[in-house]
């Protein structure tokens, strides 16, 4: 429907023939419509959610901004081949002997599958009635395109599943507008913490393709240090990030909404265009979840403006993205740095997060330096060289491990099973693996996990004792069916005794200073 739109009387007649099973050519012929704009109508009522008895009895005006509040033009990847070149076929235009017909044939030779003739033209047209001087625009009057952005965090959070825990993770939704053209942009982060809040505005500036002079912030902890009426202390990072960007921070003064309206109108459309229609979805992973929101944001940036021939999206092509100066070449990330000594598991405690990241183990006991970022935790020996690199993780006492880092014996404790004690045993001796095949086979039905302890222990004293010594308490163990932890080190602390050697039999032969069974009958 990119066309000039239609009274809605008409369109309502349009509705009741079809409520009335009338064919879609059959009520172009009858009311002396398009047959294609009466099937753009039509199929704009079905895919409502109201039904054609509710859209009929409603006012004009609120049925033309349900049937022609979006233009679908927008979600077609050919407006984004488009879109980069508006601003210069604009000024192409304004070049003497210049059409826009030989434009479009330029545009189709680089572009074989782009927009006919008349789609070209309507979306230069809007183009060029979007950036009009003259235009009367909500709350954005007098407004210098790419001058400020207004910043924020709406107050209800939204949520996602973690697939290890199952458990519901609550996030924070970053908010941001461009008043000059209301064009919004929407993320979750995990928290409002000054590295969150900064990674967002960070994917903001990337969005939007520049970065503005002004930057309006609310009075939000991770932004501003103290809230004064009227000049609030700028957090030091904040000032950074700015200088970073190349722009000047101006908070906006407590209890004001009147110095950053549109972003409170934003946080309003938000909720209405992106928590509503995801409010039965379930997302596994804050990536999908920033996906599902960014494709709801699009919707809303190419859904025309009520009251106004335009949609954000047009408004901020034609005045704002012009006048955004160009984004640097790195994204600005806040670097933390700290002082960390190896614990003997070969692990740093980084306390802020509660998690553990490996280091290679040659480094025990050694204080190392760590210079982490939102991202990653970067890790230093005292000479200042690279030794360890992790990505950054959030999850409380967990361990994050780079096999490599470990000594060679680590593999020894890890993805643990009666198989490996198995094997471990096989290659100190036969009699050996025969004791543990026998801990593991002695009960059965007892859990493999609860006999690992007893498994370890039988390492420790193999390691331990005189190899004879011990294989003889192994030959006991195994001739007395007692393949066990306790068994064992009994018979190694009182070195075998009673145990025959392969010259003696198992218990001494009888003589004659031995009274027997028969005596104490």
């Amino acid at each position: 429907m990119a066309g000039k739109r239609k009274e809605m009387s008409k369109i309502k007649q349009v509705l009741q023939l079809h409520k009335d099973g009338v064919s879609n050519r059959k009520i172009g012929k009858l009311l002396g419509l398009y047959k294609g704009t009466v099937n753009n109508y039509v199929n704009a009522a079905d895919a409502d959610n109201r039904t054609l008895e509710e859209l009929l009895k409603m006012d004009e005006p609120e049925l033309e901004h349900r049937l022609s509040g979006g233009n679908p033009a927008y979600s077609d990847p050919r407006f984004d081949q488009l879109r980069e070149k508006l601003e210069h076929i604009d000024e192409e235009l304004e070049r003497k002997h210049m059409t826009m017909y030989l434009l479009w044939e330029e545009y189709r030779m680089e572009h074989p599958d782009g927009y006919g003739y008349t789609q070209f033209c309507y979306h230069v047209n809007q183009f060029r009635l979007a950036s009009a001087t003259n235009v009367s625009f909500p709350k954005a009057n007098f407004r210098e395109g790419g001058n400020e952005i207004y910043i924020d965090f709406a107050g209800d959070t939204m949520s996602y599943i973690d697939m290890d825990t199952g458990e519901e993770i609550r996030c924070q939704v970053f908010v941001a507008c461009l008043p000059a053209s209301d064009y919004g942009f929407a993320m979750a982060v995990r928290t409002q913490k000054v590295e969150d809040f900064l990674y967002a505005f960070s994917c903001c500036l990337r969005s939007f393709g520049g970065v503005p002079k002004i930057i309006v912030t609310d009075n939000l902890k991770s932004s501003v240090i103290k809230a004064d009426k009227y000049m609030p202390e700028l957090n030091t990072i904040m000032e950074d990030f700015a200088n970073h960007y190349g722009c000047v921070t101006i908070p906006a003064r407590p209890g004001k909404p009147k110095d950053k309206p549109l972003v409170e109108d934003q946080v309003k459309l938000t909720y209405r265009r992106v928590y509503a229609p995801l409010r039965n979805e379930t997302f596994f992973s804050i990536e999908a979840l920033n996906m599902a929101i960014s494709e709801k944001m699009k919707l809303h940036n190419q859904k025309r403006i009520q009251r106004l021939p335009f949609t954000r999206e047009e408004r901020y092509l034609a005045v704002d993205k012009p006048n955004l100066k160009p984004l640097p070449e790195h994204d600005f990330e806040i670097k933390y740095r700290t002082e960390l000594t190896v614990y003997p598991s070969s692990h740093v405690y980084l306390g802020r997060d509660r998690v553990y990241y490996s280091v290679p183990y040659r480094f025990i006991g050694t204080k190392v330096k760590v210079v982490y970022t939102r991202t990653m935790v970067l890790i230093y020996s005292p000479k200042g060289e690279r030794i360890a690199a992790h990505v950054r993780s959030h999850k409380a006492n967990y361990y994050v491990t780079e096999p490599a880092h470990m000594p060679s014996y680590y593999s020894d404790y890890i993805d643990l099973s009666p198989d490996k004690y198995i094997r471990r045993a096989s290659v100190i001796s036969p009699l050996f693996e025969a004791v543990i095949r026998g801990v593991f086979s002695r009960n059965p039905s007892t859990v493999p996990e609860t006999l690992y302890k007893s498994c370890d222990g039988l390492f420790h004293l193999q390691k331990t004792t005189d190899f004879e010594l011990f294989e003889k308490a192994c030959h006991a163990a195994m001739e007395f069916n007692r393949c066990q932890y306790s068994f064992i080190k009994g018979l190694i602390e009182s070195k075998c005794a009673g145990i025959k050697t392969e010259e003696q039999t198992l218990f001494p032969e009888t003589h004659g200073n031995i009274r027997g069974r028969e005596y104490y009958q």
